[in-house]
């Protein structure tokens, strides 16, 4: 039997909505310094302000909505185009793709969460890896995510904690990063805060020394004469960010989040929670039916990030990571999208932010 979390403890929106929104949802052009830096270590330094700038304070108490196989998200800012999908469900798995033709850069994500019972906590390992290539540069950094965990004794919280590390095999250049939280006994020496180093692995040499915290400020500090630079400010990067706006609900695809939860949205805005969870219920009694369905059938759904190849012999789905290892980058084409078969355009089927 499996337990269905009530609408009043959701926030209204989708998981997919919420990796989504640590992309598109900046107010400064972070992305553009990671493309447009003059040396690999200006490049560097700058990605991993931007892996910081992906991690939020979050809510104790309340969660997004688990998302739907063949679920997606689709925002469009500026000249960034960002393409989410649940490709799995059992583990649940999601695909993103993200380019910004302007600066030549690409973001493929393919990832999915572990919870685990820690007697006074629930740890969340967010496995897989996600990967931001430079194109102009030629150079593609890879790195892994925090765990978020949920805390609830002695106060109840949510943290991000554990270790990450940021690679460029091109430049030889490491990133090591260590997020920590408040202790047991509920002391905020090291609340929100990420420590770490940059070193160049070819000569054995750290560069860097990184500190601070990741709602606020963060700093490095040159190793060789202890000049200290700003390289990340909450407050610029994600204080008054604006929502995406729907310009046209016709245009948008059936297996949008925003149309699979609109019902369950409006429930929970307008504070009538029985239609909230009677819109939940059919949704999920819907995925469990779907889900049977392709347990019984030995063809494979078609996504945005599954394909078959030659053989008319069904192939194991291959998330956008495991398909730029084995057939090259050119093998993720977000254009072509869910089953409705509609072309995927920058403009349309989405939503966008000013």
């Amino acid at each position: 039997m499996q337990f269905q979390l009530p609408a009043i403890f959701n926030i209204p929106k989708s998981q997919l909505q919420c990796y989504g929104e640590s992309v598109y949802c900046v107010n400064n052009d972070i992305l553009s310094r990671c493309a447009n830096g003059g040396t690999a270590l200006e490049r560097f330094t700058s990605v991993v302000a931007w892996s910081i700038s992906m991690y939020r304070p979050l809510t104790f108490g309340v969660a997004p909505y688990n998302p739907v196989l063949g679920e997606t998200h689709h925002v469009s800012k500026g000249n960034l185009n960002v393409l989410l999908e649940q490709v799995s469900h059992h583990p649940p798995v999601s695909a993103l793709h993200a380019t910004n033709e302007k600066d030549n850069i690409e973001m493929i994500w393919c990832q999915y969460a572990v919870p685990k019972f820690q007697g006074t906590s629930i740890e969340t390992r967010v496995l897989g890896t996600r990967k931001l290539r430079l194109i102009n540069k030629g150079e593609s950094y890879v790195m892994n995510s925090p765990n978020l965990v949920i805390k609830f004794l002695p106060v109840p919280d949510v943290e991000w904690l554990g270790n990450v590390t940021i690679r460029c095999r091109e430049t030889g250049l490491e990133a090591h990063l260590s997020y920590k939280g408040k202790s047991f006994l509920g002391k905020k020496g090291n609340y929100r805060s990420v420590r770490g180093k940059i070193v160049s692995t070819p000569e054995m040499k750290s560069i860097y020394e990184i500190n601070g915290h990741w709602d606020s400020t963060v700093t490095i500090k040159d190793t060789s004469n202890g000049k200290l630079t700003v390289i990340y400010k909450a407050k610029d990067v994600i204080s008054s960010l604006k929502m995406p706006i729907v310009k046209d609900r016709k245009e948008l695809w059936a297996s949008e989040s925003a149309v699979i939860w609109a019902k369950v949205n409006e429930g929970i805005l307008n504070k009538s929670w029985d239609k909230a969870n009677d819109a939940k219920t059919t949704i999920e009694e819907k995925e469990r039916e779907l889900s049977t369905k392709k347990k019984a059938s030995p063809l494979l759904g078609k996504g945005a990030f599954r394909h078959r190849g030659k053989s008319s012999k069904p192939r194991r789905a291959l998330c956008p990571a495991d398909r730029m290892e084995r057939e090259g980058p050119a093998s993720i084409d977000a254009r072509k999208p869910s089953a409705e078969g509609v072309p995927f355009s920058p403009r349309k089927g989405r939503a966008e932010l000013k």
